[in-house]
């Protein structure tokens, strides 16, 4: 009786050791994901910054040819 009682409290242990090791697993994959979507965030950002660079180059390429008209 007192093994079969031992064996069950042995049970009970391993079983919430291996709960908490799942859950730290768990937590580093969801980091895993956070990171990746903060990366994704910074690759948009640096997409929208180099249209917006092209489109003043554009902006500033009409100014010129319209000076270089007006002075012809």
């Amino acid at each position: 009786m007192k093994e079969r009682k031992k064996e069950r409290e042995r049970k009970k242990e391993r079983k919430k050791e291996r709960k908490k090791e799942r859950k730290k697993e768990r937590k580093k994959e969801r980091n895993v994901v956070v990171r990746k979507v903060g990366e994704r965030k910074k690759e948009r950002k640096k997409e929208r910054k180099k249209e917006r660079k092209k489109e003043r180059k554009k902006e500033r390429k009409k100014y010129r040819v319209r000076e270089s008209r007006k002075e012809k």
